[in-house]
């Protein structure tokens, strides 16, 4: 398995699979480290800003203790000879970007919720990055590098050793510490620097006697090191995306394994040596054989320096479609959150050098089928930019996008918006793209067949070229759309929206609603299909009606996303005020929001996405019922990606435990397949033979007998805790009685009669009758409850004697 801090998670994937197995979620803020239990390494422990500490049966997925230590925790770090203690960094009281390595003292006790306060401080000043801090052979002595200082604290001696390097840069030299490794079996200490030097120190234990050596081939910082499971190799990785690997501390014998595809940050070495792991910049997990060879890669959702294209979603797979590596597309699938591939558009070599102007994508469509794809790269220059227009076409043979027109310089300034006219099923018959660009002008593009008649059959292939253009008194066009039945479009010009014909192409309307430019429109779909949605830069969300050519509603919102969803009449517009994201649903024939939002989040969010559900969603909630059929996505300005869900965190890590868990693939141990032949063997004994089986409802839904069942033997409590919760889940609840049937109830038990065990045999013997008339006639009869059996007992005992004067 392997384990990664992903987010507020921890994720544990199979190593021989790359599926995620496991995902445990329980933290309030980011995980900023993970750590095996040395003394159980079926356990695992995770630290977070929000505080606490947990102890995870990862093998489970569930919590098995949570510490609070009350202070943002940075970094972790176990020690097999620490017993109950683990590390952990956490902010220096007082001091602004001051850091503390402390020893916190893990508080036993029978519940599962404890606080940790008993700390102890080892080291002062240290870095904040967990890469800065390591410990020596067995758990000696702990190192800490920070700037060009270097601390060694003997836990012993209680000594603590500083040894410092140059600050000025001499030479082109940069002797700033990056990183720190530990060897595990010497006393060795390996630091990487910003300058791309390693230096192996030794001799430590004496602050003037101390001695390095320096090995050096990478060009720039390294990022990070890490010593073989023996100690003979050492591992170092940096900006060239370049694992290099160094045998017995000599620069004259090394490895190399290249082209890893982006800047390695992590490295890490499993337990038998026997695999290394490296953390790319790109979110991406590369796993690799000992002999230096490529064995698996896991690729998340990779963050671009700028997403350029928007957030597009594919109508074939359903997934996000984004800028990725450098001129790549990557399609990425929210179900399994990883990439599921990566498709090259521009088709060159990127170099990785800065203020290098190369051309990158900035616009994608897809359409409605996912047949046509539609890109736009554009090298980075300001006046005369150099624009190339993609169609590729998808192929069902190779299941991939095939390039098939190149048009070089489309517009003569950015093109700044494109769309494909979506006819559904009649799409290849009137297939139509538009783009809009700063040049003044919007472009129709459609397809022609071209025919060789030099070919001995004819041969047909499709091609597209430019079938209009169209202006607006010399504005520049902004935003483009087509409404759902493809029979409109509208093109933005800077203050005016403008709605024309697309068979004939002629100009039908304008709208306009100054002051400001138009900054997103968009149609309304099914029943509200006759308006058309726009916001401008000066705070306006305005609804007009196609119909009527007049201003339906008008808002006073500061919009930056608006988008609507495919499968309904929902409209998502997104504001930004007072450093803020705030998000507000509406229809386009109802001015009021059906549901409102505010302080979405902090950051600022640049890009949304409705994507289609594979089912609807079942949600109680009215306020939800617009995310039955989509899911909404954002994009912040950081680059993270986040959604809106209806369900609490628990049902949402429930379900994605169910859905990711491989359990048909695991092994199945003898235990279970015996019961499990015993199940069906007794199953089908029962439906031959036709027998009337009444279950104990109880028996199958009592919570007590499946955390009994399902929890792993060496993490239940003790069977005298257990028992009683065991056999009370067994016993069949009394029904709910009135004050009078309890005291009845009461002064029926009091009363001590011969008469009760005449009346329970007589009872016995009726129910005997009833079970036989059961059988005989296969139909249950009405059975009498016991507040009834009660009564009737009640009313025998009553004298009537006085009825004989009668």
């Amino acid at each position: 398995y392997l384990l990664c801090a992903s987010g507020d998670f921890v994720k544990v994937y199979s190593v021989a699979t790359e599926e995620t197995l496991r995902l445990m979620g329980g933290h309030a803020d980011l995980v900023t480290g993970i750590q095996l239990n040395p003394h159980n390494h079926m356990q695992l422990y995770s630290s977070s800003l929000d505080g606490s500490i947990k102890l995870w049966d990862f093998m489970d997925g569930i919590p098995i203790k949570t510490f609070t230590v009350g202070c943002n925790l940075l970094a972790l770090y176990t020690l097999a000879s620490a017993e109950d203690s683990v590390f952990v960094v956490i902010p220096k009281k007082g001091e602004r970007d001051t850091y503390q390595l402390v020893s916190v003292k893990l508080t036993k006790g029978a519940g599962q919720d404890l606080e940790a306060k008993e700390l102890s401080v080892v080291l002062d000043g240290v870095g904040a990055s967990p890469k800065q801090i390591a410990f020596g052979r067995e758990g000696e002595y702990v190192v800490s590098v920070k700037e060009v200082n270097l601390q060694v604290y003997f836990f012993k001696r209680k000594l603590l050793n500083r040894f410092s390097l140059r600050a000025a840069k001499t030479k082109g030299g940069d002797n700033q510490f990056s990183c720190v490794a530990c060897h595990p079996t010497e006393d060795c200490i390996a630091t990487g620097h910003a300058d791309g030097k390693i230096r192996l120190w030794r001799n430590f234990h004496h602050r003037k006697e101390y001695t390095y050596s320096t090995l050096h081939w990478h060009h720039d910082i390294v990022m990070d090191l890490a010593f073989s499971v023996e100690g003979t190799r050492l591992l170092s990785g940096g900006v060239e995306s370049v694992l290099v690997q160094w045998h017995n501390e000599s620069s004259c014998q090394k490895d190399f394994l290249p082209r890893l595809g982006s800047p390695i940050e992590y490295i890490t070495m499993s337990s038998d040596g026997a695999l290394c792991c490296t953390l790319h910049t790109d979110n991406r997990i590369t796993i690799i054989n000992s002999n230096l060879r490529f064995s698996r890669s896991i690729q998340g959702l990779i963050k671009s320096r700028d997403v350029k294209t928007g957030l597009v979603v594919d109508p074939r797979t359903k997934a996000l479609v984004m800028n990725g590596e450098p001129g790549h597309l990557q399609f990425y699938c929210l179900q399994s959150d990883q990439q599921l591939f990566s498709l090259d558009i521009v088709q060159r070599q990127y170099i990785h050098e800065a203020g290098l102007k190369q051309s990158d994508l900035v616009k994608v469509a897809f359409s409605a089928q996912g047949t046509w794809l539609a890109t736009v790269e554009e090298r980075e220059e300001v006046t005369d930019p150099e624009l190339e227009l993609k169609l590729w076409f998808y192929e069902e043979e190779t299941q991939s996008f095939k390039l098939n027109t190149r048009i070089n310089t489309p517009h003569d300034n950015h093109i700044t918006d494109m769309c494909f006219r979506d006819m559904g099923e009649l799409e290849d018959d009137s297939l139509i793209l538009v783009t809009t660009g700063r040049d003044c002008v919007f472009k129709v593009w459609v397809m022609v067949e071209d025919t060789d008649p030099e070919g001995k059959y004819a041969q047909q292939s499709v091609s597209w070229s430019c079938d209009f253009v169209g202006s607006y008194h010399n504005y520049q066009a902004t935003n483009c759309c087509f409404s759902e039945d493809g029979s409109l479009l509208a093109v933005s010009f800077e203050e005016t929206v403008t709605v024309w014909d697309s068979v004939t192409w002629d100009l039908k309307c304008t709208f306009c609603h100054p002051p400001g430019n138009i900054r997103n429109i968009c149609f309304g779909r099914l029943t509200c299909s006759k308006y058309l949605i726009g916001a401008t830069d000066y705070g306006f969300l305005c609804c007009w009606n196609l119909l009527t050519c007049a201003l339906e509603w008008s808002a006073h919102l500061n919009v930056v996303v608006l988008q609507p969803d495919p499968l309904s009449e929902h409209i998502a517009a997104v504001s930004w005020l007072s450093k803020e994201s705030s998000l507000f649903v509406f229809k386009p024939n109802e001015p009021r929001p059906i549901y409102i939002q505010r302080n979405l989040c902090k950051e600022k969010i640049l890009l949304a996405a409705f994507v289609p559900r594979d089912e609807p969603e079942t949600t109680g909630s009215e306020k939800h019922l617009w995310l039955r059929k989509s899911q909404l996505l954002f994009l912040t300005d950081t680059q993270e990606l986040m959604t809106l869900s209806t369900k609490p965190l628990e049902e949402r890590l429930t379900a994605s435990s169910k859905q990711l868990a491989v359990e048909e693939s695991l092994p199945v141990t003898p235990f279970s397949l015996l019961l499990g032949k015993h199940r069906r063997q007794q199953s089908q004994e029962d439906t031959d033979l036709g027998k009337l089986v009444v279950h104990n409802k109880h028996e199958q839904a009592s919570p007590a007998v499946k955390e009994l069942l399902h929890t792993p033997a060496h993490v239940l409590p003790s069977a005298s805790f257990l028992c009683p919760i065991f056999i009370n889940s067994l016993l069949i609840s009394k029904e709910n009685k009135s004050a009078e049937e309890v005291a009845d109830e009461v002064e029926m038990e009091s009363e001590k009669t011969e008469d009760d065990s005449d009346e329970e045999r007589d009872i016995t013997e009726m129910e005997q009758e009833d079970t036989s008339h059961i059988e005989l006639l296969g139909e249950m009869t009405c059975k009498l409850s016991k507040s009834q059996e009660k009564e009737l007992r009640k009313i025998r005992k009553m004298d009537y004697s006085w009825i004989s004067a009668f």
